[in-house]
């Protein structure tokens, strides 16, 4: 039994089983052949010849995850079938027999040996040895394999979930634990800690559930909206966040290429390109990048943005990752298909009323644009507010950034004025020098010479026009008119140089209310003043009398 977890050219892969030798070439293509019985789980297209249960037809390729099969085979597998590692076309190589023995799990597996020949991650390898399955089961020859483990695996996750939803719902409605009116108490209890989405609710005397910001019944949740990524899959996009600051992320950028080249097989015909390097809250980077293939024949192209993600996301390479550069999170940008962002609208995010999401929906300020997306708890609040503040500073600094180039553009176009202005000056002198030479090479030219009549005609045309610039009503005569007015009225002001003072009707109410209070004080002082001359005197009369007693 075989499991493969490849893609065959737009799928997963495409699965067959064979005994001899289970090789695993890495990310390239393996070639191994071997004849067994046993079950075939794939995800690509498998030929079985047996009855497949599940998301395909039997003995034909059905859609999967990717366009060619999806077998939950049962049943028996012939010999001589095809296992594609990550993709035959453009792939992660071509593999053949991507691992015999126990399907997801740790089990028994033949040995052999296999070539792999690939034409991306791949190149030519040759597996000697066990394969070891992804899991833990154990399935003898020629037995059937229903659901698998990893069907096994979502049913029991499901049936997990099934079953806290069950007991969550118990604890905030009726809770059995002592049987009398506290069961009350402590469901309302319950759902007070359900509302704000934490705390622990006991639903019977041995059974307890954790109530966290994302169960169904906490209040604390709202809607956001976040900008929908443009790039295709094409354009091979994966975004990779560090857990690192920007200063040191550009500062050993060709570091982290070479690193990054290094963990992808250095391979020859690859190239690790970045696009482009974002500062995230809590002192983390996100770094876009993509990879170009250079084949020995045919053009550059782009390996895609699910490719790339898809082998980082391997087990070994993701460790690699996390432990030689401290990457936190991958992410690939794909913009969403019309299908995906349809049935995303479509079914509410758990949790979330349906009459919420959909009054989101007609909320959205731009739906071309933007996607609603639900937001639970306070932690995820503080999240998004920590990351529009960055974005609002680095938005700030785009703006001093062109503030500042629009100051310097001004400060250039100044200074290119006034050295404009200042060649305008000076081809003029230049002009009234050339001309100046040419009037005395002119002159030197024609000494001796009589004059001729075009020369008399000009001359005589430069006197009429000097006669009438010097006529005492035409131009000359004006123009000393008005220079003479000009000097009278220098004459003028220079002589009779006067101030003259407006004053507002506002502010003249001012002065007089503020003159009109010192002469109130001034006549108070007056008669505080007569006041006293008047007691002064009583003072002396009193004084004069007790002296002649």
């Amino acid at each position: 039994m075989a499991f493969s977890f490849g893609a065959n050219k737009t799928g997963f892969g495409a699965t067959t089983t064979a005994t001899s030798a289970p090789a695993f070439g890495g990310f390239g293509a393996t070639a191994a052949t071997s004849t067994a019985t046993g079950t075939s789980f794939g995800f690509g297209a498998a030929k079985t010849t047996a009855p497949t249960l599940g998301f395909g037809t039997a003995s034909t390729a059905s859609t999967g995850f990717g366009g060619k099969s999806f077998a939950f085979g049962a049943g028996t597998t012939p010999a001589t079938t095809a296992t594609t590692g990550f993709g035959t076309t453009g792939g992660f190589g071509t593999t053949t027999g991507f691992g015999t023995g126990t399907g997801f799990g740790v089990g028994l597996a033949s040995t052999g040996t296999g070539t792999s020949t690939g034409s991306l991650f791949g190149g030519t390898s040759t597996a000697l040895g066990t394969n070891t399955g992804f899991g833990v089961a154990n399935v003898q020859p020629g037995s059937t394999f229903g659901l698998g483990a990893q069907a096994q695996q979502q049913q029991t996750q499901q049936q997990q979930a099934a079953n806290a939803m069950s007991n969550m719902a118990q604890a905030v409605s009726l809770p059995i634990i002592f049987g009398d009116e506290r069961d009350l108490l402590i469901a309302k209890w319950n759902q007070l800690q359900a509302f704000w989405g934490s705390g622990k609710g006991f639903f019977s005397q041995n059974g307890v559930v954790e109530f966290t910001p994302d169960n169904p019944f906490c209040r604390f949740k709202a809607i956001g909206y976040s900008l929908l990524p443009t790039s295709q899959d094409t354009d091979g996009l994966v975004g990779i966040v560090f857990n690192k600051k920007e200063s040191e992320i550009k500062a050993l950028q060709q570091q982290l290429v070479d690193s990054l080249h290094k963990i992808l097989g250095n391979k020859p015909t690859l190239s690790v390109c970045v696009e482009g390097v974002r500062q995230l809250p809590d002192e983390k980077t996100e770094v876009i990048l993509y990879v170009l293939e250079r084949p020995a024949q045919g053009p550059t192209k782009r390996i895609t943005a699910t490719e790339l993600y898809n082998f980082m996301m391997s087990n070994n390479i993701k460790t690699q990752l996390i432990s030689q550069l401290g990457v936190t999170n991958l992410v690939p940008k794909i913009q969403m298909t019309a299908d995906q962002f349809k049935q995303y609208l479509d079914v509410p995010p758990s949790g979330i009323d349906p009459l919420l999401w959909q009054q989101a929906k007609l909320d959205n300020p731009d739906p071309e644009k933007l996607i609603p997306v639900p937001m639970v708890g306070f932690k995820e609040l503080h999240n998004r507010l920590k990351h529009q503040e960055q974005q609002t500073s680095l938005h700030q600094a785009r703006l001093d950034m062109i503030a500042k180039d629009i100051s310097d553009l001004q400060r250039s176009h100044t200074n290119m004025v006034a050295k404009t202005e200042q060649y305008k000056r000076k081809h003029l002198e230049l002009g009234h020098r050339v001309l100046q030479v040419m009037t005395k090479q002119e002159i030197c030219r024609k000494m001796g010479y009589a004059i001729q009549l075009e020369e008399e005609q000009l001359r005589v045309n430069l006197e009429a026009l000097q006669a009438e610039l010097n006529a005492p009503t035409q131009f000359k005569g004006r123009l000393n008119e008005l220079m003479s007015q000009i000097r009278m009225q220098n004459q003028l002001v220079t002589s009779h140089v006067e101030s003259s003072y407006q004053v507002d009707n506002s502010v003249q109410g001012e002065i007089k209310q503020h003159l009109k209070q010192q002469q109130e004080g001034l006549q108070y002082l007056i008669e505080i003043i007569k006041d006293d001359f008047e007691d002064l005197k009583l003072i002396e009369q009193g004084l004069s009398e007790s002296t002649r007693r």
